[in-house]
């Protein structure tokens, strides 16, 4: 067999692949596709903060090598409307300009986010089935199925082979609207030839398939059928084919419906306006007029069934909603289960409706929810058809990614074909290998924290971690400019530490520790404010750490008069 021999002087194309966010975690979803000198960019999301990050609003991913190298960005694709993939993109846009395509519905909810931030961008509407060209990424763009509308993956042409990107997906047969997976268009990608694969990992721990939208909607007729008050259903804003099922069912039953939770409200105009959800005239009813419906002729749909704190639906559990006082009876439906990290909060909220006399169906017993990524034999029936010659797991955290190596690996994918990356890694791709870069690029999680974006770094984080776990100690004295001699106090402060009025003594001890040690710095005659500052808290530390095994954050504050 003859080898095929490059020419010299003929370069071979190379593509390199940059996860800026999405790896290792679940959100902030973003990666590049960077080719002869030309970036695309897919998604732009957010994450939420964890636990540790305290105060902390949201966190985005880095946009710092984009900055560096903006003349070189063709544009941004969408494959879907979560905030795991559109949410920093009003942070991107205030940087840098560029076009924006997504579908109809995709694009609605960027407009929105957008006039939230006061801003305009370049949105262009495509469709699924399009092709478009963008610099030297020829892209198709093919229907999928979500937990969203309008849902698209991408076969990304590039001069170094194509590239398929899964976007998040689960393979459902009867969807809401009717309108499957294109599986023949797949199957032509595939044998034309993938020579990578970014495939969604968030549900690959699970065996078996994911259930079909259609599952909820019967569960939901059902619990509709029984429910002899109101019902009270709270749902993802975002799933605009469960709010059609809902409202389905509540015309079907001779039931008004009502929409409570600003994020619903926005969703469901946007949905009505662009003809995604069917609603007959005269169903729904404004909210502030719900008193003049019968019980047994009322559905609320509502945010909250994650558990926020500010949420509608927390709102009603606490009777602190303006509009909705909930009743004995009152059937209230959670229609999701809890992401990971929220089950605390959801069990909370249902708690509270439980004492309020309502009836609660949730998760726990009732199919009354379905995800919207692929388990495992769904994810095996894409690589099936997909058949990509190198392969990275996208989407998903450490544990996901590398279970996701092991299904490619047990449909006969080799282990040196399967690439997991951390964000901010490359991997450079040819037609004949790919490998991962020693190259990295910047992709540290940025943190917002109301207007500020990126001023709250680690040494802030340990700060507040501290100040919530063992408080504040603030040491005032007044020094006199010339002689350098403490003329005033020191006075002492407490917040978040101890109660004072119950801890007199204490308060006098530490004033007393205080005072010795600004004495010992006028023996020595320190002169030197900082050295007398860092005396004061040395001293105050140890003492405080012995008498309480606390460690508070100490602030000596000095006054010159």
């Amino acid at each position: 067999m003859r080898r095929k021999i490059t020419k010299p002087g003929k370069t071979i194309p190379r593509l390199k692949v940059i996860p800026i966010g999405g790896l290792n975690e679940i959100g902030k979803n973003m990666t590049l596709l960077e080719c002869n000198g030309q970036i695309l960019i897919i998604d732009c999301g957010l994450s939420f903060p964890e636990d540790e990050m305290y105060g902390i609003d949201i966190v985005i991913p880095d946009f710092t090598y984009l900055e560096e190298n903006r003349e070189k960005i063709v544009g941004m694709i969408i494959t879907h409307g979560h905030e795991d993939h559109i949410g920093a993109i009003p942070y991107l846009l205030k940087k840098i300009k560029l076009p924006i395509y997504g579908t109809r519905l995709t694009l609605g909810l960027v407009e929105n986010k957008l006039k939230e931030h006061r801003i305009k961008g370049d949105l262009r509407t495509i469709k699924a089935g399009d092709k478009i060209k963008l610099g030297c990424f020829m892209i198709e763009t093919l229907r999928t199925t979500h937990s969203i509308a309008d849902a698209i993956c991408l076969a990304i042409d590039t001069p170094a082979g194509m590239v398929f990107h899964s976007g998040d997906f689960k393979i459902d047969y009867t969807p809401i609207d009717g309108e499957p997976i294109d599986f023949c268009r797949l199957a032509e990608i595939g044998k034309k030839g993938v020579t990578l694969m970014l495939c969604d990992s968030t549900n690959v721990l699970r065996p078996g398939f994911t259930a079909s939208e259609k599952v909820v909607g019967e569960t939901i007729e059902n619990i509709f059928r029984t429910a002899k008050n109101r019902i009270i259903i709270a749902t993802f804003s975002s799933n605009v084919h469960r709010v059609q099922k809902i409202i389905e069912n509540a015309v079907k039953l001779g039931r008004k419906v009502a929409i409570s939770g600003r994020s619903m409200e926005n969703v469901v105009t946007l949905a009505i306006e662009l003809g995604y959800l069917n609603i007959p005239a005269g169903t729904l009813v404004d909210l502030k007029k719900i008193k003049n419906i019968p019980d047994d002729k009322l559905v609320i749909i509502t945010t909250g069934s994650q558990g926020e704190p500010m949420s509608a639906l927390s709102r009603i559990a606490t009777g602190e909603h303006k509009a909705i006082k909930l009743k004995k009876g009152d059937m209230v439906v959670l229609s999701s289960t809890p992401v990971p990290g929220n089950e605390k909060t959801v069990s909370n909220v249902v708690n509270k409706l439980f004492e309020k006399g309502a009836e609660v169906i949730y998760s726990d017993i009732a199919d009354i929810h379905v995800s919207g990524h692929a388990c495992q034999e769904e994810l095996k029936l894409l690589h099936s058809l997909i058949k990509p010659k190198f392969f990275m797991p996208v989407h998903g955290e450490y544990r996901h990614l590398i279970r996701h190596e092991k299904l490619a690996e047990g449909l006969g994918m080799k282990k040196d074909h399967i690439f997991i990356l951390e964000n901010g890694e490359i991997l450079d791709v040819t037609k004949r290998s790919t490998r991962i870069s020693k190259e990295k690029v910047e992709a540290d999680a940025i943190l917002v924290d109301g207007l500020g974006v990126g001023d709250v770094g680690n040494i802030v984080l340990r700060d507040r971690k501290m100040l919530s776990e063992s408080g504040l100690i603030i040491v005032v004295a007044a020094i006199e400019k010339e002689s350098q001699l403490v003329v005033s106090g020191p006075d002492i402060i407490s917040r978040g530490f101890v109660y004072v009025r119950e801890n007199e003594s204490l308060m006098e001890d530490i004033r007393e520790v205080a005072e010795k040690a600004l004495e010992k710095c006028q023996h020595k005659k320190i002169r030197d404010w900082n050295n007398m500052k860092s005396q004061v808290r040395d001293s105050l530390g140890d003492y405080l750490y012995e008498r309480t095994k606390r460690t508070p954050i100490i602030l000596p504050i000095f006054l010159e008069v």
